[in-house]
């Protein structure tokens, strides 16, 4: 079957009726469909065991689904030619660093690889991050490697940046010091970033896009500001709900039954809607224990 992806601006990445299955069995992925549009900054949310990480290497082709199509720049992704690869960024959740070169080596390795590779943003980052150039890298902390991963990622200026838990083992001063190079790589160059954290306080930041993966499928993806705005929990019973949401053109996303006849739901308002003033607000954490 020939999947349809309807928009008329190129995404730089689009996945399309995507299914696929552990060995065991497990189903991971569930007809799963995701854009995402060049500029975009996403931050993919999920419980432990909901598969972004499956997800994300799917994305990169690094896992082939048994159903549906994934493209990156309009181009199958299991078919990626040298210019398409070169405009990708990826930093895994375990380090994948070569642990007997220096990070002067690493980087001169792949250098020799993309074209348009900055050099002067590598020493910058280098310098600043405080990485001994000629150090062995299974010398290096943690935390230093983690950053070179991300130096690695950034170097060649890709126009698709894909990060799974990029800050894991990072301190907080290290944390902000890589949000704020995320930021200014995206509004330098408009450069597509889709990263999972299981840090909320991280996506608050940076993430103008979230995306909620929940049995297999994105429930839900919206701007981080309009679903703060317009996303209210409502409680009641169920006919007085299910009426009201008529009358405000209201969108439910999750229901919680609470007993008999009543029930809590949390709901999206049309923009320009106002919530009745027995709506709750929601944070970035009620969003992410209802919808994942």
């Amino acid at each position: 079957m020939t999947a349809h992806f309807p928009h008329t601006e190129t995404p730089s990445a689009a996945l399309a009726g995507v299914s696929l299955s552990y060995p065991r069995g497990d189903a991971v992925l569930r007809g799963l469909d995701w854009t995402l549009l060049p500029g975009q900054v996403v931050g993919l949310l999920g419980r432990n065991g909901a598969g972004k990480t499956t997800l994300l290497e799917t994305l990169l082709g690094l896992r082939q689904p048994q159903a549906g199509q994934v493209q990156l720049f309009g181009q199958d992704v299991m078919q990626l030619d040298d210019a398409a690869r070169a405009r990708i960024g990826y930093v895994p959740q375990s380090s994948d660093l070569f642990e007997a070169f220096t990070p002067a080596q690493l980087l001169a390795y792949f250098r020799s690889f993309y074209p348009r590779w900055n050099e002067a943003k590598v020493e910058g980052l280098l310098s600043r991050w405080d990485i001994a150039r000629d150090k062995p890298i299974r010398k290096l902390s943690g935390g230093q490697q983690q950053r070179l991963s991300i130096i690695r990622a950034l170097a060649h200026e890709p126009d698709l940046l894909v990060l799974d838990e990029p800050v894991a083992s990072l301190d907080p001063v290290g944390r902000r010091d890589f949000l704020r190079e995320l930021v200014d790589q995206v509004l330098d160059r408009g450069t597509t970033v889709v990263f999972s954290t299981h840090i909320l306080s991280d996506l608050e930041r940076v993430a103008f896009n979230l995306a909620f993966l929940s049995e297999g499928r994105i429930a839900l993806q919206a701007p981080l500001d309009e679903l703060l705005e317009q996303v209210r929990a409502f409680t009641g019973s169920v006919t007085e709900l299910a009426g009201l949401f008529a009358r405000l053109g209201a969108q439910p996303l999750k229901r919680t039954p609470l007993e008999a006849g009543r029930e809590r739901v949390l709901a999206r308002l049309p923009a320009g809607v106002s919530a009745p003033l027995d709506a709750q607000a929601v944070n970035l954490e009620d969003l992410f224990a209802e919808l994942t």
